[in-house]
């Protein structure tokens, strides 16, 4: 089974906390889980080994003043979500997917993506191979799993990466995503450019769509499922850690 669970929109600390609660607490264990979501306010995330110093020096020059800064419990680089359509996938422990290599979840999840993309009038295929420059995966870590001799941090959409969703024309990144694999499953964090898929005049639609597709990619019956309650508190505590400044400053 898949849940779906409702889109809503929050902070950018309570974003993180719903998505670490899906891959931790999640009183299904058995099933994957799936949520799009928006934000209250402009916000930046980063991944969870990033340093906060490269992290200031290279937001966007309109985002460093008001947009909230949060460190993801995924990996990957800087995202600017002012202009985004962002959800997260918990792909639990035994499937099939969960037990593959990073690159082959990361490449079955953005199949999934680019299908729905097309679906919707967007021209969307995968980045299938590494040019000149460094190209990364996220490891089963949440670590940047770099090229060799590369260890280089990134802003997400600048370059895609290998297998990351891009125009068939243009090269222009469209979607990426980081993933984390813990004892609970695999967590993905993932992030679509609206800006660079114009052929989506209707993003309910892209949703209805790529939750068919990534069904269909897991083998999996859509279910539409409400929220969970989780323990008193837990949900609270969460938010407040990832708002912290220990959270996100120290690394």
């Amino acid at each position: 089974m898949l849940d779906i669970l409702p889109t809503r929109s929050d902070s950018a600390a309570a974003n993180m906390a719903a998505d670490f609660l899906l891959l931790k607490r999640y009183p299904h264990k058995t099933r994957a889980r799936f949520r799009a979501y928006g934000w209250h306010r402009p916000a930046v995330s980063f991944g969870y080994s990033q340093k906060i110093a490269w992290v200031r020096a290279n937001l966007p020059a309109d985002a460093d003043e008001g947009a909230e800064l949060v460190r993801r419990p995924t990996g990957g680089g800087l995202v600017d979500h002012r202009d985004d359509w962002t959800y997260a996938l918990v792909i639990p422990r035994g499937h099939a997917l969960e037990t593959a290599r990073a690159v082959e979840s990361y490449r079955a999840i953005h199949s999934a993506i680019a299908e729905a993309l097309r679906a919707c009038g967007q021209p969307a295929v995968l980045k299938d191979r590494c040019d000149d420059t460094p190209c990364s995966l996220e490891a089963e870590s949440g670590s940047p799993l770099p090229a060799p001799g590369s260890k280089l941090p990134t802003v997400c959409f600048t370059r895609p990466e290998l297998y990351d969703v891009i125009h068939p024309d243009t090269g222009a990144k469209i979607a990426g995503a980081a993933q984390k694999r813990t004892k609970e499953g695999l967590l993905f964090q993932g992030s679509v450019l609206r800006a660079s898929a114009p052929g989506v005049s209707d993003w309910d639609a892209f949703h209805a769509a790529f939750v068919e597709t990534l069904a269909a990619a897991l083998a999996l019956t859509a279910n539409e499922t409400p929220w969970p309650d989780y323990a008193e508190g837990e949900q609270d505590a969460l938010v407040e850690q990832y708002a912290s400044a220990e959270w996100r400053e120290a690394r």
